[in-house]
Order: structure tokens, then sequence, then C-alpha cells
């Protein structure tokens, strides 16, 4: 006789529900990153202007060396090159592209066997809603891409931890941050393996583009220079400042918005600071931590970005496609701690939207309005790693675990 209530067969409602929802929500984003529906300011021109003229430049056989704004690992050429392959303009592939990773990553998170151990489709629902809320920003940068691989990267891990490793170093290799999420793996053979794995990817993708082209080591030093970005969380002393005659001003400098004037180097060296304790509390953790469930890996990674996020003396819009992408990563496994997480992060994702491209002149200017959503946006993302942190640390670390039913999967590493 079948079991009509077993946990593991999908639902048609849902089945049906989640590939209309994506196809009506994405070309809805689609329109909007076009100015079909003009609802924002033009979003596109890194991709036509910026990301072209770097992929100019790379046909040549050089990476753009002599371009400030060119901040990137070695690997990330593949991004900028691969549109061109494709039989669209350089904006038409770059969006065929994002949109087949964005189609991709939703079909890894429904194919998560829900039921089976506390996994869940949650995870699936809050890419869903999260990748549109971000606005046409989402689609008009190659950040949605890294975050593509990351999450493949942490879902096989649970199968694979060698193949896992690989697509994270992958990852690693196109945008820094995929590294972090290295961090949670379970101890012992399973770090090893997902280690080697990330050290194969992260080198074989690095390697083949440093062959191909010259000066792929100046990402190294491009940064060093780069200031107190007027969205980042060090900004908004700054901004109140400005109300009270403080003499500084807001200036396009390495690729963004910059606070320039008295006290913005100390601010760049606080968040600096603050990016290395951050870190220092990561490795804390690992020591400490003993309790593992299916979840830990997942809910590790996302804490660790927050962190760097947070304390980061840039924050750019569609960074909050990562959050997204690893709050849905934890939330198909029922054991998550980051539920209220997840919910912060949607938050604050839904209040970048308003905050880029619609109100960035305020924020710029520093008006009432634009530091009142810079606040609100920034308050959410250091509550959502406040959280996260927390609820991380007394569900692993012996003497902080609330008394609590045992989840699935739990473990002893």
């Amino acid at each position: 006789m079948r079991d009509e209530a077993d946990p593991r067969r999908a639902r048609p409602g849902t089945a049906l529900t989640v590939p209309g929802l994506w196809l009506a929500t994405r070309a809805f984003l689609l329109l909007t990153v076009l100015d079909i529906v003009p609802l924002f300011r033009t979003v596109t021109w890194d991709v036509t202007g910026v990301y072209h003229g770097w992929h100019e430049t790379m046909l040549g056989g050089s990476f753009p060396v002599d371009d400030v704004t060119w901040q990137y690992p070695p690997a990330a050429a593949l991004i900028i090159m691969a549109p061109s392959m494709l039989p669209f303009s350089y904006l038409g592939g770059f969006l065929v592209i994002t949109v087949a990773f964005d189609a991709l990553t939703m079909a890894s998170l429904m194919r998560v066997p829900a039921g089976e151990e506390g996994r869940t489709h949650v995870g699936a629902w809050i890419w869903l809603a999260g990748v549109p809320l971000l606005g046409p920003v989402v689609y008009a940068r190659y950040d949605l891409l890294v975050t593509a691989l990351a999450v493949s990267g942490l879902l096989q891990l649970r199968a694979s931890s060698a193949r896992g490793g690989l697509a994270l170093g992958v990852a690693a290799g196109l945008k820094l941050w995929p590294a972090l999420a290295l961090i949670g793996t379970p101890r012992g053979r399973e770090t090893r393996r997902t280690l080697a794995g990330a050290a194969v990817g992260g080198a074989v993708s690095t390697l083949l583009m440093m062959t191909a082209l010259d000066g792929g080591l100046g990402f190294l030093t491009a940064q060093q220079d780069r200031g107190v970005e007027v969205e980042s969380v060090w900004a908004l002393a700054f901004h109140v400042a400005r109300w009270f005659g403080w003499p500084g001003m807001v200036s396009y400098s390495y690729g963004s918005m910059e606070m320039i004037g008295p006290y913005a180097e100390a601010a760049d060296r606080v968040s600096l600071a603050a990016t290395l304790l951050g870190l220092c509390w990561l490795v804390l953790w690992r020591r400490r931590a003993r309790a593992w469930t299916a979840a830990t890996p997942y809910d590790a990674a996302l804490a660790a970005v927050l962190i760097f996020v947070v304390t980061s003396r840039v924050i750019s819009p569609q960074y909050l496609v990562w959050l997204v992408g690893l709050a849905a990563v934890c939330l198909t496994v029922r054991a998550s701690t980051q539920r209220p997480v997840a919910a912060l992060v949607l938050a604050a994702t839904a209040v970048t939207m308003l905050e880029f491209p619609p109100l960035f002149e305020d924020v710029q200017q520093s008006t009432v309005l634009g530091v009142t959503v810079l606040v609100v946006r920034n308050g959410l993302l250091v509550a959502a790693t406040a959280v996260s942190c927390l609820r991380l640390w007394r569900a692993t670390v012996p003497g902080a675990v609330t008394a609590r039913p045992r989840d699935p999967g739990l473990a002893t590493a």
C-alpha cells in the first residue's frame, strides 16, 4: 500500500508553484534591468562599460592592471570573457549566463530531498524571494554567479566533501569570500578532503587565467588604498558628522563612492582591525565547537560572511546576494540555527533595493532620508551578524548549548 504521507514525496502544488513563480519574478527582473519597465535608474553600466572594457583589454593578452577598478582574483577573467562566447551582445550574453546560474541554483535547492534527515525546501523559497528583492542590480553584477557556485559547493559537501570543496575553490578564485564558507566543515578527514578540493579548484582556475593573461597578481595590491565606502557601517558616523559641519566630502575613488576627509583613514584602519577580530572569533569558535549537526557547515558559512560584510570598509548592494544564497543553504536543514538570521537578511535585502539605486543620491548627499535608510539596512545586517554568531556558538560550543531535542545528524566532531 502506498504511503500517502511520505514526507519525501514532493507536493504537486509546490512543484508547480515554484517554477511558475521563478519564471514570473525573473521575467519582471529582466524587464527592469533592460529598462523596458523603467522602475529604477539604469544599472547596466558596470556590464556594458566596466566589464566590457575589461574584456577588451583581456583580448589584448593582459589583465586591466592600469584600471584601479580591477580588484579581483585572476579567475574572475573567466566570467568577464564568457559573455563574448555567446551569439549575443555582451550585455545579452552576460544576462543569459546570469539567468542560467540563477535557474541552476533554484533547481539545486529544489532537489534537496525534503523530509530526509531533516531536510526541507524552505531554502528554495528564500532564494526564490531573495534574488528579486535586491532589484535589477542583482542581474547587473557578477556576484550572483559566484554565489551560485558557493551554494552548489556547500550543497555538495554532504555527498562528496572533495567535490564540494572543488566548487568552493573555484568560487573563491572568482571572488575571495567563498573561502570563508570552508570554516564550518567537520573536523578530521572531511575537512582535509574539502580543503584539498578547494585548493585544486582555486589553483586550477587561477593558474589557467594567469597563464593566458599577463598581470594576474595585480589584484593583490589593487585595494590597499581604498577608503570607507558611503554605504558601509563605518560611513554612518561620517554621514551624521556632515550634518554638524564635518569638512569632508564624498568622492568617486577605486570604483565606489568613498568618504574623503579627516578621520577617514582612521576609520579605515578600525574596519580592518574589526575584520581581523572577526576572523579571530571564527578561529576561536572552530577550536571550541564540538557539537556538529548537518546544518553546522552552512550556519558557520553564513556567520563568517556576515562578519566579513559588516566589518568591511565597503558594502556594495550586490553583496546581499551572497547572504541570500548562504541563508538559503542554511534553511535546507531543519536543524539550522539561522532561521531568524535569514529573516533579517531578507529584510536587509529589501531595504537595499530602496537604497540603491532609488535613494543613492540621498545617501551620497547624507540627507535625512538617505541616512535613515542606511541606518535601517546596516542595523539589520549588524543584528543579523550578532544573532548568527550567538546562535552558532550556543548550538555548538560545550557549556553554551541550550536544552533542546537532539537534532537529526547530530554528531560529535
